[in-house]
């Protein structure tokens, strides 16, 4: 492999539309590929982002405006991740640093943000659904000439949605090109029999018809991702073919910088390291809190150990999550299903019904995927299925795509279903001691991304009493009430002001079934309430604090902090919650505003 840091420069800065790719030579574009790459890794050694995705499909990316008049020709990228390059290509390379920051360029194609992003693609496996629509949309409008291609990689052509795309898109006359990504990794090595499958069509070893051509897909591949010229060349003979196609790419994730391809799970998302080594910057020396996802993988293992009838189950995320420490010593009890929200669900329930004890383990704002499954397999069926919800409030720099500030509005309304979000990790690993020990219900736990609060964190279990709250501080005019880790701010905001004899502070840690004993009491109590989550207000913790006033016929007063009814983008967590208006200042602003007006 050439070192991409000792060639000559020159094409990529006067690369401002595809339409200047499209002047190139053959030989030309080969030179764009490599200082694409290190135009990639240079801004993303700093400023952090998805790194290996985007580097794989370089030539892919290339080729795809090179042959195609995008943006007259609609491009969808399945999983966004992937789009990089692209974004770079059309017009945002002089933008490009501001990737994923306040105010910035969001990481995943944005329909707001480009004509030359045709769909929002920040969760996977939509593309084959949103090309097809496009599709039959340009046939219904009578538009000729428009091309139609979506990109789907990093494992998500296993989901059960891309398969139903496919399945209808095989039954149409559409004009679309679907690109399968092969790289045989999502941000975990990609699982299961269509893996194995097509592992063996790279092999050559599959038997009989492809299952592609099957679904009635004119099919081509595989063939080698990296080859540029190639891969035009292809590209221009699909072109000119009528009807469904699929063409099959094989490629390396991290292509062009060797640790990203040897270490491919790390370099899904690196953080910072040395662009010229791609070694990982050091991290800090100081003895930190462990990240709440740890907690949760390690406290699974300590109890499965103990409790036979645990398992663990996580759509494609068991590093993301941590499963991956029970995956390792226990992997007949813990279970990568894929990009598969709904079957990790519903096979959960079916775990419950048998007698074990599921830990479902998905990410808040991926569990919006499965939300039928929920209620109808589930909650309905009260199966005791065990849902830990990481990630869940504002996650930062991934963006509105990724923030996790639904879940307690739309599990809220669900019958049978407890809500808990714990306020440090103690109570995590509390929790999940109490409800392994058998509960009569499903139960939901969410928990933050990032570290929590506590360095001595592997503390003995206790039992958790469904529904009852903790008053962490007595007062006497304004009572807060939190849920969840933002109660630590909570805590540390009164411990910073002065006269607090007069703020009581209560971390409720249920959102459903409320401590209704300890809300009267409050009610009767205090002159003013308040409620912060770092969740959306609409049908939130505080919706359910008003509602239950309502029932009692109380008169206090109560201010409600959480998210507006607006799409938060992306920024750092300090940041976004400032601006969200759930911060420690504006917190603390309210409070004085109040004992100043007594």
């Amino acid at each position: 492999m050439r070192n991409i840091f000792s060639m000559p420069k020159g094409i990529l800065q006067h690369i401002n539309d595809p339409k200047d790719i499209r002047s190139l030579e053959i030989v030309d574009l080969l030179q764009l590929a490599q200082e694409l790459r290190e135009f990639i890794i240079d801004i993303v050694a700093t400023k952090e982002g998805h790194l290996g995705a985007s580097l794989g499909v370089v030539e892919l990316t290339i080729a795809l405006h090179y042959v195609f008049n995008t943006p007259k020709d609609k491009l969808i990228w399945d999983v966004g991740h992937q789009a990089y390059g692209h974004k770079i290509l059309t017009g945002r390379r002089e933008i490009f640093n501001t990737n994923r920051q306040l105010g910035g360029i969001s990481g995943f194609p944005k329909r707001t943000e480009s004509p030359y992003d045709d769909f929002g693609t920040g969760h996977s496996s939509t593309s084959i659904s949103a090309i097809l629509g496009m599709a039959l949309a340009s046939q219904i409008k009578g538009s000729r000439n428009v091309q139609h291609i979506a990109v789907i990689g990093d494992a998500s052509i296993a989901s059960g949605m891309a398969f139903e795309g496919l399945n209808h898109a095989g039954d149409t006359n559409a004009n679309i090109l679907i690109v399968l990504n092969d790289n045989a990794i999502g941000i975990d090595p990609s699982v299961g029999a269509l893996k194995k499958y097509l592992t063996n069509v790279k092999k050559g070893t599959a038997k009989d018809e492809n299952i592609f051509e099957c679904l009635n897909f004119n099919y081509s591949g595989p063939m080698d991702g990296h080859d540029l010229a190639a891969l035009v060349n292809e590209l221009r003979r699909l072109k000119d073919i009528e009807g469904p196609k699929l063409l099959h790419i094989i490629t390396t994730k991290g292509k062009g910088l060797k640790k990203a391809e040897e270490n491919q799970v790390v370099y899904h998302a690196p953080g910072k390291f040395d662009k010229l080594t791609g070694d990982l910057w050091p991290k800090t020396s100081e003895i930190q809190p462990p990240k709440y996802q740890d907690v949760f993988g390690h406290t699974l293992l300590e109890l499965a150990k103990k409790n036979e009838k645990i398992v663990g189950i996580t759509p494609a995320m068991p590093t993301g999550s941590s499963l991956k420490y029970m995956m390792e010593e226990l992997p007949d009890r813990a279970f990568d299903v894929g990009i598969a929200e709904q079957h990790a669900v519903t096979m959960a329930g079916g775990m419950a019904a048998e007698g074990l004890v599921p830990f479902c383990n998905i990410y808040s704002t991926f569990l919006q995927r499965a939300y039928d499954q929920i209620i109808h397999d589930v909650a309905l069926q009260n199966l005791p299925v065990i849902f830990c919800l990481d990630r869940a409030g504002i996650v930062g720099q991934d963006g509105a795509t990724h923030h996790g500030i639904y879940d307690m509005a739309y599990l809220r309304c669900i019958p049978n279903l407890i809500i808990f979000a714990p306020l440090n990790e103690i109570e995590l690993r509390d929790i999940m001691f109490t409800a392994q020990l058998g509960l009569d219900n499903p139960i939901a736990i969410r928990y933050p991304r990032g570290r929590g609060v506590t360095l001595d964190w592997k503390q003995k279990f206790h039992k958790i009493p469904i529904g009852i709250s903790q008053e962490l501080k007595k007062g006497t005019k304004i009572a807060v009430l939190s849920i969840g880790h933002i109660g630590n701010m909570v805590a540390d905001l009164l411990k910073s002001m002065h006269n607090t004899d007069q703020i009581g502070h209560y971390n409720m840690r249920f959102v459903k079934p409320l401590d209704t004993d300890m809300l009267q009491r409050i009610f009767s109590t205090y002159e003013n309430i308040i409620t912060i989550e770092d969740g959306c207000k609409i049908g939130g913790f505080g919706s359910a604090i008003l509602e239950y006033a309502n029932e009692m016929h109380s008169f206090v007063p109560i201010k409600v902090f959480g998210i507006e009814d607006v799409f938060i983008e992306q920024g750092t967590i300090e940041e976004l919650h400032k601006i969200a208006k759930i911060d420690i200042s504006t917190l603390k602003n309210y409070i004085n505003n109040l004992l100043n007006t007594d």
